[in-house]
């Protein structure tokens, strides 16, 4: 295992992400106590010093085994981090009570890292406007030693990132982002690795592998990128992206089994750092699978569309958002982010008139494009 430094410490160059744990049954509400301890010890003795967790991972089960799993090894040798659940508004106002607890379950007297956590559409405006005094909160933790460091993870938009980091960007040591060679352009998380790293924050990467789906395959891009380095796995091929992004410091991976955990452990016992060429077919190959998914839209955000919508519907963002629930199959990233939108701003208000389409240089039939999204969120678990 090679190591970053962050400030005084040596961070492990991968994390141990618990959203993914291994549960008795396949229950994610029912994580495999002996199995995570299992994992979590050769994790330890293999190098692995930091824990990423969270009030509500595994209907809120995950803390509580890993620190419990933690509980059998000494404090100074690992590193663990949790996060305030602003993802549901209705815990704003409860950060004391909430903190409190988490310490509690994470069987530790102060949390070496703490976020704000999942920052989006729907929650940024509680977050800036801070009417109950979270951000004073935290910071009194941090004096008091109860937290050592303190980040936000963002699932929103770059906008939504600038407007927090407006805010709190004097007091944000770190920033988690969704990371990974097909989001790097999908969801722009290249224009917040720049941000980031214009502004000297260190990024934590989650999702590096979108869930797994890069872990079975390169997108199409097989047999190019075996002429660089043919011993190279899809997952080696999404982590060494990972590494070769400047600014990233903290690599999460949210494994599930021991066999997943010695892989991944046996990979990053060096840095391996991609050529530009390697670069290139990576986001080349992210690129035309992006156009190939059948239901996705070549949307460009050039904002004619606007211009000649009645009702002044926001179809860039629209778009952007139907392409990421389109081409994951579901998910909350698209629900989320059209509740945003407020009532009578998402796709369902679309009145069909075509006037958008008529100016459209791309062809896209939009107003077929808002009804599919309408009937795809009437069926969304949000």
């Amino acid at each position: 295992m090679y190591y970053n430094n962050f400030q005084d410490k040596e961070l492990s160059a991968l994390g141990l992400g618990c959203m993914r744990l291994p549960c008795i049954n396949g229950e994610e509400a029912n994580p495999d106590a002996a199995a995570v301890q299992e994992m979590v010890d050769y994790a330890m003795s293999h190098g692995i010093n930091y824990y990423d967790t969270a009030w509500g991972y595994h209907y809120g089960k995950s803390e509580s085994v890993v620190g419990e799993a933690l509980s059998n090894h000494s404090h100074d040798d690992f590193y663990i981090a949790t996060k305030f659940p602003g993802y549901d508004l209705s815990n704003f106002g409860k950060h004391e009570e909430i903190f409190e607890k988490q310490l509690e379950k994470c069987k530790v007297d102060y949390f070496d890292f703490y976020l704000f956590h999942n920052v989006c559409e729907s929650n940024i405006d509680a977050y800036v406007e801070d009417k109950y005094g979270l951000r004073e909160y935290l910071l009194e933790q941090k004096r008091n030693g109860r937290i050592k460091h303190l980040g936000f993870s963002v699932h929103g938009s770059y906008e939504v990132m600038m407007r927090f980091l407006e805010k709190n960007g004097d007091i944000m040591e770190f920033c988690q982002i969704q990371l990974n060679y097909l989001d790097y352009e999908f969801q722009n998380a290249r224009a917040k690795v720049e941000e980031l790293n214009n502004r000297g924050i260190p990024i934590w990467v989650m999702e590096g592998l979108r869930g797994g789906a890069l872990a079975k395959g390169c997108l199409g891009a097989e047999k190019t990128l075996e002429t660089f380095r043919a011993d190279f796995t899809p997952a080696h091929w999404a982590f060494s992206f990972l590494e070769s992004i400047p600014g990233v410091t903290m690599i999460l991976s949210g494994m599930s089994t021991l066999d997943q955990l010695k892989e991944n452990i046996d990979f990053f016992a060096e840095k391996k750092e991609l050529k530009d060429e390697e670069l290139g077919a990576l986001i080349t190959a992210a690129h035309y699978d992006i156009e190939a998914r059948e239901g996705t839209v070549p949307c460009t955000a050039c904002r004619y569309c606007m211009e000649n919508c009645p009702i002044q519907l926001e179809i860039p963002r629209i778009l952007e958002l139907y392409n990421e629930h389109v081409y994951t199959g579901g998910g909350f990233l698209g629900p989320m982010g059209v509740a945003a939108l407020g009532e009578g701003h998402g796709p369902s208000a679309c009145i069909g008139c075509g006037a958008c389409a008529a100016v459209c240089p791309q062809s896209i039939d939009i107003p077929g494009a808002m009804s599919k999204f309408t009937e795809l969120l009437a069926k969304a678990d949000f």
